[in-house]
């Protein structure tokens, strides 16, 4: 018998605060033959909110990437949208670790031509804006919209679902969103919620993407596959070589 594919879940965040949840965002999509873990940066900030948020998990989060690498894992599941260390980890690493914003983005538009984000505050949209133009698809990017609720509180699922689906059914009315993109992986138990209210609310069905599912779904495909990052585009580096390693 094959052994199992291990899977890591990195959180780049210094805090095991979210861990039950995000395990329990990712469930639904573990394959029976995929073995998960879970582990959190030692240091840096306890949420990403902002660019300066970002820039101090990343270098963190390159370090646990490498450790994650030597203890054998298969792959490395970042849980952030805004894919904090991942290019850098790229560069150290061996194994595939992707963020969430380019699995969700492709499977919107493997579902639909034009897709549009909700995410949760206005210092997270600047950060995001860029992204789709980062990746090259700009053209078929509708808009943004925060719902203004910081990572903290997006345990209250109610209140976030009812002001997601808010913000998305104004994307989708007045910006011609075809799909939505949950722009944080703290949106936990809001993406079929939302998808429903807005068949309810436009008699049609709408996707909406959520990033802990699309991100870790891709990632197990891409170690089935055995493909990883292009050596042509994330030049291998010795992480002992640089003084923030030390």
């Amino acid at each position: 018998m094959n052994s199992p594919i291990r899977i890591c879940v990195l959180v780049p965040v210094a805090t095991s605060q979210y861990n039950e949840r995000i395990m329990k965002a990712v469930a639904p999509v573990v394959p029976a033959d995929v073995h998960v873990e879970i582990r959190n940066i030692a240091s840096g900030h306890p949420d990403i909110e902002n660019r300066t948020n970002w820039l101090q998990n990343g270098m963190p989060v390159v370090e646990l990437a490498q450790a994650i690498e030597k203890d054998g894992f298969d792959g490395i599941w970042l849980t952030d949208f805004d894919m904090c260390g991942v290019e850098a980890a790229r560069e150290v690493i061996d194994i595939p670790i992707i963020g969430g914003f380019p699995a969700s983005a492709f499977a919107a538009l493997m579902l639909s031509q034009r897709f549009s984000i909700v995410t949760i505050l206005q210092s997270t949209v600047a950060m995001q804006r860029a992204h789709p133009q980062t990746y090259g698809i700009a053209d078929t990017f509708t808009s943004i919209r925060a719902i203004d609720c910081p990572v903290a509180q997006l345990d209250n699922v109610d209140v976030v679902v009812m002001r997601t689906f808010e913000a998305a059914l104004k994307a989708i009315k007045e910006d011609g969103a075809q799909s939505i993109l949950l722009g944080c992986t703290g949106f936990v138990d809001v993406a079929s919620r939302v998808s429903a209210l807005l068949g309810d609310e436009l008699g049609v069905y709408v996707p909406v993407i959520d990033p802990n599912q699309a991100g870790f779904s891709f990632l197990v495909s891409l170690v089935r596959m055995q493909v990883r990052a292009s050596r042509l585009t994330y030049s291998k580096v010795s992480l002992q070589s640089s003084p923030l390693a030390s």
